[in-house]
């Protein structure tokens, strides 16, 4: 597209002025095409500034989620990339493109949702402008009760990106939270569906939603005890593109093989549970006081309960109690 050409260009002269006639030169556009997709640009949110004789300017402190800019720091070549301003949710449309036969690598990824979904069949907070949220879609040669450790490496994946781009540590919430500076910045949704004759995956879709930078007037009162953002402001330029972009490259090199790579040290490193009083929470049932012992290798929990017996948890939710 003309306004992609002429983003790459002024990306790539970033905080430097271009005149109308010099971009339609190297473009091979017109003066009205420029100036049009200029405008189309701006009406995107990119901060493009312009005066007369010096012609346009694009500020790299821009921060625009696009397809474009997510290409521009995406490094795996398998992957194939398509970008919605905003959509349902990123999960359930990727599962309708799996369901019709979508091969593995493509990733979908939004600007914002109208209806994002969380674990449990809870809702997703997913505000535009200020969110990363994404979906990865993966066929992995795995039974179905591994479904887990895709979830462990893509918890593994953001938590890197995260701290890289931020230079400060990131913890996991078993099994599927990113904690950083004691509040809750990602989720995580694994859904898969199960081949019933040869017991393995058929396909597993792989659902991300970071808060990359707190929403405007703050996060909705039920949330604001426990959720926060990775930046509260930042000039790193095409900042949500960047997040997007480190965690579909990690997820990819992680699962997107036949089989998924061990991230198990990595994930218990980041553990915000072990060692911590917590409460079981299953679905209909009254939440269980537990101490966290240790985590196994297929990212069970193991607990010892008041009564001092102790036990495996495979499945459910934990809440870490006040000290």
């Amino acid at each position: 597209m003309t306004k992609d050409l002429v983003l790459e260009t002024l990306w790539a002269n970033a905080d430097e002025n271009l005149s109308g006639e010099e971009l339609a030169s190297r473009l091979s556009l017109s003066r009205a095409a420029v100036w049009k997709a200029v405008e189309q640009l701006r009406a995107e949110g990119y901060l493009i500034e312009s005066a007369p004789r010096r012609g346009y300017r694009l500020l790299s402190k821009s921060d625009v989620l696009s397809a474009a800019g997510i290409q521009r720091h995406l490094k795996s070549p398998g992957l194939r990339l398509r970008y919605e301003p905003e959509i349902g949710s990123t999960n359930t449309a990727l599962k309708e493109l799996a369901n019709a036969g979508e091969p593995a690598g493509l990733a979908l990824v939004a600007g914002r949702q109208s209806a994002g979904r969380g674990r449990m069949g809870r809702s997703f907070f997913s505000p535009g402008d200020t969110g990363v949220y994404l979906s990865l879609l993966l066929r992995p040669t795995l039974p179905a009760a591994e479904a887990t450790g895709l979830t462990a490496c893509a918890a593994v994946a953001v938590a890197e990106t995260l701290e890289e781009l931020s230079g400060r540590p990131a913890q996991i919430k078993w099994v599927n939270d990113i904690f950083m500076d004691g509040r809750k910045v990602c989720g995580i949704l694994t859904e898969a569906a199960l081949d019933c004759e040869s017991g393995q995956m058929s396909y597993a879709v792989l659902g991300v939603g970071v808060n990359a930078l707190e929403p405007p007037g703050g996060f909705p009162p039920e949330l604001r005890d426990i959720a926060g953002a990775v930046f509260r402001e930042t000039d790193l330029p095409e900042l949500r593109c960047r997040i997007a972009a480190g965690i579909l490259d990690r997820l990819w090199a992680f699962c997107g093989g036949e089989k998924i790579a061990d991230c198990f040290e990595g994930y218990r490193a980041r553990s915000l549970v072990l060692g911590r009083e917590v409460e079981l929470l299953s679905p209909g049932q009254a939440p269980v006081p537990a101490h966290v012992l240790a985590l196994d290798e297929d990212y069970a929990l193991r607990v010892r309960l008041a009564d001092g017996s102790e036990r495996r948890v495979q499945s459910g939710e934990v809440r870490i109690r006040p000290l």
